[in-house]
This record gives C-alpha cells, structure tokens and sequence, in this order.
C-alpha cells in the first residue's frame, strides 16, 4: 500500500482580539473582578477612581502581552458609592462604572 499524505485544507485562524474591559459583580460588595484583554502587546494601565476623579487604587501598571486578563478589586475599605475603573493600553483609553453597596 501506498504511503498517506496529509494536507491541509484551510489556515487555522488565529485568534483575534479588540480591547474590552467589564466587571461581574456590579454593584458588588466587598470586591468585583475586572476582565480586560488587549489585542496586542503593551504597557497597560488600570486605575480605579472616585467620583470625584481622585485615584483611589491602581490595579494594573505594567507590561503585558496580548491575551485576556483579570484583576480582583478588593474595596473593604472605601466608601460605597460610584467608582470609575479606566483602562490605558497604547492608545487605547476607555473607562467604564461600578458601584460598590456596603
């Protein structure tokens, strides 16, 4: 018999990110899980700020490569009440609400 020869047919593809960010639970009590993936490799920067602007906590603040990513928020210690978490990766900037219920 003869030898089998394998082809293939089609690419595999690779996968493909774009830039998310999002946060289960919201509203949490006392910590919330924020997920991001990045669809390239870079320094990345994730802060968490009151709702007056001012930097409460800074969750992510090196490089990091493409892929999907999570961070645990742990606010035992703050206030209840809005926060805004924000998101910075080359020129990628997005920011997005949670609320914390005490």
């Amino acid at each position: 018999m003869g030898d089998a020869v394998l082809h293939k047919t089609k690419p595999e593809l690779e996968e493909v990110f774009n830039y998310e960010i999002g946060a289960y639970p919201n509203p949490f009590n006392p910590s919330t899980t924020i997920r991001y993936q990045i669809p390239e490799d870079g320094m990345v920067t994730l802060m968490v700020y009151d709702i007056l602007g001012r930097e409460v906590k800074t969750l992510v603040n090196n490089f990091k490569t493409k892929g999907r990513y999570e961070v645990t928020f742990d606010a035992s210690n703050f206030a209840s009440g809005l926060y805004i978490y924000e998101i910075t990766s080359g020129s990628y900037k997005a920011s997005k609400k949670m609320t914390l219920i005490k």
